[in-house]
C-alpha cells in the first residue's frame, strides 16, 4: 500500500476511526460537532505543556534556540502541507497580524489602489482594509447575492485595472460555502492584481496546494479542523513575492540573524521578514500536535468522511423540514453543514447544557453552524440530528 496524495494514511488502508477518537478525550463524555469553531485538543498536547514547564522551571538561555528550530520546523511542515517551498510559511497569533503586515506592504498608488473582497468575509477583514485608506487604499466589497455564498461572478466583474488585491474566503465560515476560485485568478491575472486567501474555515477538511489554485498569498490558522489551539496562525507568501516587499513594521524576529540579539540592518529572506516581535512559542508548540495527527490520518481521508457526515446531516434536516443554507453539491462545500430555523440559538444552546445525559456540542452563531470530523461517527451524526429535529419541531 502506498500512502495518501497528502502523505496521509494509505487510502486503501482499513479506517481506524476509534483510535482517532482515542485522542481527544472529550469526545468520552461529549458528542462534539462543533469543529468548524473550535478544534478539539489532541491528548499529545499534555506532554508540550508538561515539557514547557520543565523548560521554564529550568531556564537556559538555549532554551530559545530549541524552540527556534521548533517554530521554524513547523512553518516548514505546514508549507509542505500546503504545497509550498520550504521559508514561504510563516506562523504568528493570529491573521489579522499577518494579513495586516502583508496588507500593509503593499504599494496603493498610480491608479492601482483597490482592494477587492466580500460581505461575507471574516469581520477582520473589512476592517482591517479601511484602516489602510490612510495609506490610499480603496476598498470595494462585492455583495452576497443570497447571503450564503460569494458571488463569483461580481468578484470578476469588480476586478479591474486600478486592482491592487483581491482577498477572499475559500470557504466562509459562516456557511461552508466553497468559492469558485478559478475564475477570479484568471480575471486578476490579466489586470496584474495579486489573489489572497483566507482558507481558515477549509485547512484540514479540503486539501490545498497554493501552487495548484495559483494564489499569491494563503492564511489560515490551527484551531479548527487541524486540532490545534487559538494563537497558532499562519500566513503562505508566493517566495517571488515576498522577497519583492518591505514590511512596514517588522519586527526583531523579522532580521536575518535575530538571535544574535545585536543591531540588525538587513531584513530576512522569505517570508520570515513579515515577523513581528517575540512570538507566542506554546500555541505553535501545542498546534504541532494536532497537525501531525491531522497529516498522518490523511487530509484525502478527512475530506471523504466530512462530505459523507455533511450530506447525512443534509439528509435528515431535509426530512424534518429545516432550511439548510450551505451549498449541496459536495464541490462547493467545505466540512460544515449551516441551518436556519425559529429559535435555533436556543436549541443549540440547551444541546450543549443537558443534565444528566451526554451534552451535545455545535455551534449557535450565525444560525446552527454543525461541523463533523473524521473522529465523528454516524451514529452520532443521527443522534445529534434527532435531538436537533425534535426541539426545532416545538
Amino acid at each position: 500500500m502506498t500512502s495518501g496524495p497528502d502523505g496521509g494514511a494509505p487510502l486503501d488502508a482499513p479506517l481506524d476511526v476509534s483510535r482517532l477518537r482515542a485522542q481527544f478525550p472529550i469526545l468520552e463524555r461529549c458528542l462534539y460537532l462543533n469543529s468548524n469553531s473550535t478544534g478539539l485538543t489532541p491528548r499529545g498536547v499534555q506532554e508540550v505543556l508538561s515539557n514547557y514547564w520543565d523548560s521554564l522551571d529550568d531556564w537556559r538561555d538555549d532554551t530559545w534556540e530549541t524552540w527556534w528550530r521548533e517554530i521554524h520546523h513547523y512553518a516548514d511542515d505546514v508549507a509542505a502541507f500546503l504545497g509550498a517551498p520550504a521559508g514561504s510559511v510563516l506562523c504568528d497569533v493570529n491573521v489579522a497580524t499577518l494579513l495586516g503586515r502583508f496588507a500593509a506592504a503593499l504599494e496603493y498608488d498610480s491608479g492601482r489602489n483597490r482592494i477587492v473582497t466580500s460581505d461575507l468575509e471574516f469581520p477582520t477583514a473589512e476592517l482591517l482594509f479601511r484602516g489602510l485608506h490612510r495609506l490610499g487604499a480603496d476598498t470595494v466589497v462585492v455583495a452576497s447575492r443570497d447571503g450564503y455564498s460569494i458571488d463569483e461572478e461580481a468578484v470578476v466583474r469588480a476586478i479591474d485595472e486600478r486592482t491592487r488585491l483581491v482577498f477572499l474566503s475559500l470557504a466562509t465560515s459562516n456557511t461552508g460555502a466553497r468559492l469558485a476560485l478559478a475564475p477570479i485568478v484568471e480575471r486578476a491575472r490579466s489586470v496584474g492584481a495579486l489573489v489572497a486567501l483566507d482558507a481558515y474555515a477549509a485547512l484540514g477538511v479540503v486539501p490545498l496546494d497554493v501552487t495548484e489554485l495559483g494564489v499569491d498569498a494563503l492564511f489560515g490558522g490551527a484551531s479548527k479542523w487541524l486540532c490545534g489551539p487559538y494563537h497558532a496562525a499562519f500566513m503562505y507568501l508566493r517566495p517571488a513575492l515576498a522577497a519583492s516587499l518591505e514590511p512596514l513594521t517588522p519586527g526583531w524576529m523579522a532580521s536575518r540573524n535575530p538571535l544574535t540579539f545585536r543591531t540588525q540592518t538587513e531584513l530576512a529572506e522569505g517570508t520570515r521578514r513579515f515577523a513581528g516581535g517575540t512570538p507566542l512559542v506554546l500555541p505553535l508548540l501545542m498546534a504541532r500536535v494536532g497537525f501531525e495527527l491531522m497529516r498522518s490520518f490523511g487530509i484525502s481521508r478527512v475530506r471523504e468522511i466530512s462530505l459523507a457526515h455533511t450530506q447525512r446531516i443534509i439528509d435528515h434536516a431535509d426530512a424534518a423540514g429545516l432550511t439548510v443554507t450551505t451549498p449541496r453539491p459536495p464541490e462547493r462545500r467545505a466540512g460544515i453543514v449551516s441551518l436556519r430555523f425559529e429559535g435555533d440559538e436556543e436549541v443549540v444552546r440547551e444541546l450543549g447544557h443537558l443534565q444528566g445525559e451526554r451534552q451535545m456540542v455545535c455551534s449557535y452563531r450565525c444560525g446552527v453552524r454543525i461541523g463533523p470530523h473524521a473522529f465523528n461517527t454516524e451514529g452520532e451524526i443521527d443522534t445529534f440530528m434527532k435531538a436537533l429535529t425534535e426541539r426545532a419541531k416545538r
